[in-house]
Parts: C-alpha cells; structure tokens; sequence
C-alpha cells in the first residue's frame, strides 16, 4: 500500500497534541476548582467524624492556594510560543 504525499498525516504532532491537552486541563481547571471547594459541605457536622469550623476554613485555603499555582503554571506554559515547544 503506497503513502500519498497528498494526504495529511492521521496523527498530530506530539507539540500540538500536548498544547491541545493544556488548553482543555486550563477550561477544567476551574470546575475542578469548584468541586474540591464544595467537600467541606459533604464532611460530616455532628457526631464522631464533626469538623471544625477552622479546619474546613484552612481546607479552603489550601486548596485555594494549590489553584492559584497550578493556574500560573498553566499560564506560563501556555504563554510560550509554539515554536519553543517543537524545538524541544
């Protein structure tokens, strides 16, 4: 079976497929973001396995913080230009 030169190639490029990947990782970012907010409100507030207020406020920030910092580094990643990346 010949290869026409014609014809696109059937797989992308690895840089462009990872880029692809990024950009899909930064629009779920912020819906992953949402959900590890709301766990506080599953834990449980009465009994053996109660929280405390403080604990599920240091949860917050935490993963606040962990969401800033995964966002600045997709950021950066995704701000470079793509001829750096092929260049790899």
């Amino acid at each position: 079976m010949d290869d026409d030169p014609k014809l696109p190639p059937v797989f992308l490029e690895r840089a462009s497929y990872r880029r692809r990947r990024l950009r899909d990782a930064a629009r779920l970012w912020p819906v992953f973001g949402v959900i590890l907010i709301l766990f506080p409100l599953l834990w449980g507030q009465s009994g053996e396995n109660a929280r405390t207020t403080s604990g599920a406020l240091a949860y917050i920030f935490g993963v606040w913080g962990v969401l800033i910092c995964g966002a600045l580094i997709l950021a950066r990643v995704l701000a470079r230009p793509e001829k750096e990346e092929r260049d790899q």
